[in-house]
């Protein structure tokens, strides 16, 4: 294993080299910032809404939550953060934070002075084009998170920002099956989809119930249109048309609305 990918900071390197193809010399300047290792537990605020940050944090482990408060006391979390984000890389420019930054979980960070981001950033442009670059898709992420509590349903809303973890796992080499583990709350969900936390319990039951079932059913007459259903399938079920080769039995999936006399001929599936 390389030097580079034994080091603290190549976690940095890899987010900003996903979209962007840095130089040898580009890695060496990342590398060569200083930088504290700090463990922290759950709940632990790295950055506080008003404060003047003096440190970028890179997440080296763990989970955190960015997240801002009403004058009521309520919480919105506003993005979730995994290992090798930057999360708050705004901080090397603007002066003041605008929202808090806390641990989800326990785990590891890099603090690296703002001074030597901005200093990096100016020296070598293309590693500042990496970091601008950062910025814009998580301003494009933010973007996707208020269109999801504004305007789309809960089952929509909990469903997208699942699916949206999957992506982010494989973007970041963390994992590729389409499965991982996300240590949060059901109230802390709530707080990042805007729900409460007893409607968030209720739409993850709904979800687990939407996985795929094999069943043998009857067929009675059957039609050129339309085939007759004599028992497998009760009023109200839901059933895959035409699945695709690639659906597995315990495999979330949304089918189309069933009667308990009649599915479709054209696709009915014993």
């Amino acid at each position: 294993m390389s030097q580079a990918t034994d080091h603290a900071l190549a976690p940095m390197v890899r987010t900003l080299n996903v979209r962007n193809d840095l130089s040898s010399a580009d890695v060496a300047a990342v590398l060569s910032l200083p930088f504290t290792r700090r463990k922290f537990e759950p709940g632990h605020y790295l950055v506080w809404d008003g404060d003047r940050p003096q440190y970028t944090c890179l997440l080296l482990g763990g989970y955190a939550i960015r997240h801002k408060e009403a004058g009521d006391g309520g919480r919105q979390i506003v993005s979730i953060h995994m290992m090798g984000d930057i999360v708050d890389l705004q901080n090397s420019l603007l002066g003041t934070a605008d929202h808090n930054v806390q641990m989800l979980t326990a785990g590891e960070v890099a603090l690296i002075p703002v001074e030597n981001m901005r200093e990096l950033a100016f020296e070598h442009p293309s590693v500042g084009m990496a970091m601008w670059y950062e910025t814009l898709v998580e301003g494009s992420i933010f973007r996707e998170w208020i269109l999801n509590i504004g305007r789309r349903d809960a089952r929509t809303r909990i469903a997208h920002l699942l699916c949206e973890f999957v992506v982010r796992y494989e973007a970041a080499g963390l994992g590729g099956s389409g499965s991982y583990e996300l240590p949060i709350t059901q109230e802390q969900l709530a707080d990042a989809v805007a729900l409460t936390t007893v409607h968030v319990n209720r739409t993850l039951m709904k979800l687990e119930e939407e996985r795929l079932r094999r069943r043998e059913v009857r067929k009675g007459v059957t039609g050129s249109e339309r085939t007759e259903i004599v028992s497998g399938l009760a009023e109200g079920e839901r059933v895959v048309l035409s699945p695709a080769d690639s659906l597995r039995e315990g495999q979330r999936a949304r089918g189309a609305p069933a009667s308990a006399s009649s599915a479709s001929a054209a696709s009915a599936k014993r």
